[in-house]
C-alpha cells in the first residue's frame, strides 16, 4: 500500500482526536472537565479502548452547517474493557459544537447500545452536552427519540450507566433517566428539563443552574441521581467498583470476589446493638458494614430518602443487594421517597440476578396529609409489588419493629421471602404493644385506679402474647429465631441453599406496577 494513504489514514485521526481544537480542549480543562477521549481513557483498561465511527460527519445543510466541520459530530464512542470485563461506551464531546447531539451523531450512540445489547455487555454513557443541535431540527429529535426507544428496549438485559459530566438539558436528560445508574460530579454536573433562564422567563422564579439541577439536587431532593462524587476521577472510579457488582447482561450471575473474610464470622458486637429501649434509634448501617464480607458497602442513593438504605455487599465473595430500614430517620418509617428508592432498587437487583436481603426495623408508613395527598398508597404499594415480581433468592431478618403494613412491605414470608429470620428483639404485629394495648384494653385501663400502671401491665401482656418473634415462629412465619451474633453466617448458609432456586411465573406481557 503507497505510504501516502497510511499518512493520511493518520492524519485524519489525529485531527479527529482533537475535537474541536486545542484551545477548547484547554477551555474544557480550565472549567475542570477532562475530554470525552480523556474520560475514556481514565476509565477503561489501559490500551484497551477501540473507537468505532471516527470518521463519522454531519450531513446537515442548513444555517451555514455545510461550511462546519465537526470532527466525529461531537461523540466519541466504542468499546474496550473494565478489569478486563468487556463494555460498550459513548463520550459526548463538548469541544465539537458543545457536544449537541444531531442525526449521525445520534446514530454512533444507537450503534454502541445495539451493539452492547447484541454481545450482552454494559453500556456506560457519558453526557456533556449542550442538548439537540437546533439547526438539525426534527432530525436531532429523531435521534434522541431512537436513543430512548434503545434505551428502554435493553432495560433489565444490560447493565446502564449514565455518567452526567457537564450539562445535560430538555429531552436529553431522559435517556439517563431510563437507565439503571446515573453518576453526578459536584460543581461540574447539571439536569434540567427547563434551565434558570427559561423558568425565570415563564414563572419569575430565579434560580442557579447548580440549585436547580447540580448534584445534590438530584442526589438529595428529586432522587434522579443515584452516586454523586467531588471528581472526574473519584466518579469514574466508583463506576469501576459499581460494575465489579453487576453481571455483564441479564443471563449471567454476578463476578465473585476472592475474599479473606471467614463465612463463619461470629460478632458479639451485634447482640448489644439494639437498643433495650424500642423507641431509642440506632444505626442500621452499622449492622450493614458488620455482616459484609471486609466491612465493604456500596450504597445507593445514600442521601435521598435515608430513612430505608439500598446498596450493595457481598457475601462470601457474591454480590448481594441490601435493603434496610433506617431507624435513625423518621424512626424507619417508610414515605413516599423511600418507597420509589426501595422498588426502583429491588427491580434493578432482580432483573440482574443479584440476591436481596432485607434488613427490618419498620414502625409503619409515615402518617400525615402530605403523605395521604401525595399518593403514599400508590408509592408504598410500589415495594408490594417490587419484592412480590422478584423472583431472586430473598431473605430478610427482623431485628425490632415488624408492624402492619410496612411489615409485608418490607418483604415478610408472604411476598415471597425464601428464608426469615428473628432477632429475640423483634417486635411482629399489627401496630405497636402501646397503641394495641390502648385499643384491645381500653376499657380496663379505664377502670383502673392506677390507669399508667394498668397500661403498662397490659402494654407488656401483649407483647409477650404477640408481639415477639416467637408467637411469628410458631406459625412458621419466621424461620428460625437467631442469636444475632451470628446472623451473618446464617445469611450466607441461606444464600447458599438457594443458589439454585427456579420460580416460574405466569407467562404475560408486563405486569402493570401503580407508578
Amino acid at each position: 500500500m503507497p505510504k501516502d494513504k497510511i499518512a493520511e489514514l493518520r492524519k485524519r485521526y489525529e485531527k479527529i482526536k482533537l475535537g474541536g481544537g486545542q484551545k477548547a480542549i484547554e477551555k474544557q480543562h480550565k472549567n475542570g472537565k477532562l475530554t470525552a477521549r480523556e474520560r475514556i481513557l481514565k476509565l477503561l483498561d489501559e490500551g484497551s479502548f477501540v473507537e468505532i465511527d471516527a470518521h463519522v460527519e454531519h450531513r446537515c445543510v442548513n444555517f451555514g452547517m455545510e461550511e462546519k466541520s465537526m470532527p466525529g459530530d461531537g461523540v466519541v464512542a466504542g468499546y474496550g474493557t473494565i478489569d478486563g470485563r468487556l463494555v460498550y461506551l459513548f463520550a459526548q464531546d463538548f469541544t465539537v459544537m458543545g457536544g449537541s447531539l444531531g442525526e449521525m451523531h445520534a446514530a454512533k450512540i444507537v450503534k454502541a447500545q445495539q451493539m452492547a445489547l447484541k454481545v450482552g455487555a454494559p453500556l456506560i454513557g457519558i453526557n456533556d452536552s449542550g442538548g439537540a443541535r437546533i439547526q438539525e431540527g426534527v432530525d436531532a429529535l429523531s435521534g434522541y427519540g431512537k436513543i430512548f426507544y434503545n434505551n428502554t428496549i435493553a432495560s433489565g438485559v444490560i447493565p446502564q450507566i449514565s455518567v452526567i459530566l457537564g450539562p445535560c438539558a430538555g429531552g436529553a436528560v431522559y435517556s439517563p433517566a431510563i437507565t439503571d445508574f446515573i453518576f453526578m460530579v459536584k460543581n461540574i454536573s447539571k439536569m434540567f428539563i427547563t434551565g434558570p433562564n427559561v423558568i425565570e422567563t415563564v414563572t419569575g422564579e430565579k434560580v442557579s443552574a447548580e440549585e436547580l439541577g447540580g448534584a445534590m439536587t438530584h442526589n438529595s431532593i428529586s432522587g434522579v441521581a443515584h452516586f454523586v462524587d467531588d471528581t472526574e476521577e473519584e466518579c469514574l472510579a466508583n463506576i469501576k467498583r459499581l460494575l465489579s457488582y453487576l453481571p455483564q447482561n441479564n443471563l449471567e450471575t454476578t463476578p465473585v470476589q476472592n475474599v479473606q473474610d471467614s463465612i463463619n464470622r461470629i460478632d458479639e458486637s451485634l447482640n448489644y446493638i439494639v437498643p433495650d429501649n424500642p423507641n431509642k434509634p440506632y444505626d442500621m448501617k452499622d449492622i450493614v458494614y458488620t455482616l459484609a464480607d471486609d466491612g465493604e458497602f456500596m450504597e445507593y442513593q445514600p442521601y435521598f430518602a435515608q430513612n430505608i438504605i439500598t446498596g450493595f455487599i457481598r457475601l462470601k465473595g457474591k454480590s448481594v443487594g441490601v435493603v434496610a430500614s433506617q431507624p435513625k430517620v423518621l424512626a424507619g418509617c417508610l414515605d413516599i421517597n423511600a418507597s420509589d428508592k426501595a422498588a426502583r432498587f429491588i427491580r434493578t437487583c432482580d432483573s440482574f440476578n443479584i440476591p436481596l436481603l432485607t434488613l427490618m426495623d419498620v414502625p409503619g408508613f409515615l402518617p400525615g396529609t402530605n403523605q395521604e395527598y401525595g399518593g403514599i398508597i400508590r408509592h408504598g404499594a410500589k415495594m408490594l409489588y417490587s419484592y412480590s415480581e422478584a423472583t431472586v433468592p430473598k431473605v430478610t431478618v427482623i431485628t425490632r419493629k415488624a408492624y402492619g403494613g410496612s411489615y409485608i412491605a418490607m418483604c415478610n414470608k408472604e411476598l415471597g421471602a425464601d428464608m426469615v429470620f428473628a432477632w429475640p428483639s423483634a417486635e411482629i404485629a399489627v401496630m405497636g404493644p402501646e397503641g394495641a394495648a390502648n385499643i384491645i384494653f381500653k376499657r380496663e385501663i379505664a377502670d383502673a385506679e392506677d390507669q399508667n400502671f394498668k397500661r403498662t401491665e397490659k402494654i407488656q401482656e401483649y407483647r409477650d402474647t404477640i408481639a415477639n418473634p416467637y408467637a411469628a415462629a410458631a406459625r412458621g412465619y419466621v424461620d428460625a429465631v437467631i442469636e444475632p451474633s451470628e446472623t451473618r453466617k446464617r445469611i450466607i448458609s441461606s444464600f447458599d441453599m438457594l443458589t439454585g432456586k427456579r420460580e416460574l411465573r405466569p407467562e404475560k406481557k408486563h405486569g402493570n406496577i401503580p407508578l
